[in-house]
């Protein structure tokens, strides 16, 4: 792939519901692409069943895992949105990234990911986006350190149709996807 080819990223949020604000960040995100980007938003993370590998062993992956793992494999870089229940990575999510990451051909490896999350509390996400780093250590998913979004007391920062709508988080979410651009087209070298 050339720089000048645009850069496909997939979004993931790691919300079920329908008002979710992770969702709305993804796109808000979609929304602030830099010229050069296109950001897909997966919304297929509720189809995928529990983990068990019995049935990956016994009769392949689930057709919902096929989905995911071929759009992992086609992006160039990955975005999660996350938030964070009980200090720590929804079990949506990290079902989902378990069944993505079994062998053969682990869609995360070596591939660029970027992570922010938006919270009604006032950490922003900050424990479910550190688990997420560690869980991307051994997939050796490329994550990009800086800038952290961690979108701290969310319904103050998107307005009644979900649009996130305070310009400085804008600002942030733009600035941490010109990095995710920069970082991608770094690795390709």
């Amino acid at each position: 792939m050339s720089d000048s080819q645009p850069i496909r990223v997939l979004g993931i949020s790691g919300s079920l519901r329908r008002g979710s604000f992770n969702t709305a960040a993804l796109r808000a995100a979609r929304e602030l692409a830099p010229a050069g980007m296109a950001i897909e938003i997966y919304e297929g993370l509720g189809e995928i069943p529990p983990y068990d590998d019995d049935v990956r062993q016994q009769q392949g992956y689930p057709p919902a895992v096929e989905h995911l793992r071929a759009r992992l494999k086609a992006a160039d870089a990955v975005l999660i949105a996350t938030p964070e229940y009980n200090y720590s990575v929804p079990g949506m999510l990290k079902n989902a990234i378990d069944w993505a990451s079994r062998p053969p051909e682990q869609p995360f490896d070596g591939k660029p990911v970027a992570i922010m999350g938006a919270s009604p509390g006032a950490l922003g996400t900050a424990r479910a986006q550190y688990h997420l780093r560690q869980i991307f250590v051994f997939l050796n998913g490329l994550v990009l350190n800086r800038p952290e979004v961690m979108i701290a007391q969310a319904s103050s920062r998107f307005d009644a149709d979900g649009h996130l709508a305070d310009e400085k988080t804008r600002e942030f979410v733009a600035a941490l996807l010109v990095a995710l651009r920069d970082w991608t087209v770094r690795l390709r070298r």
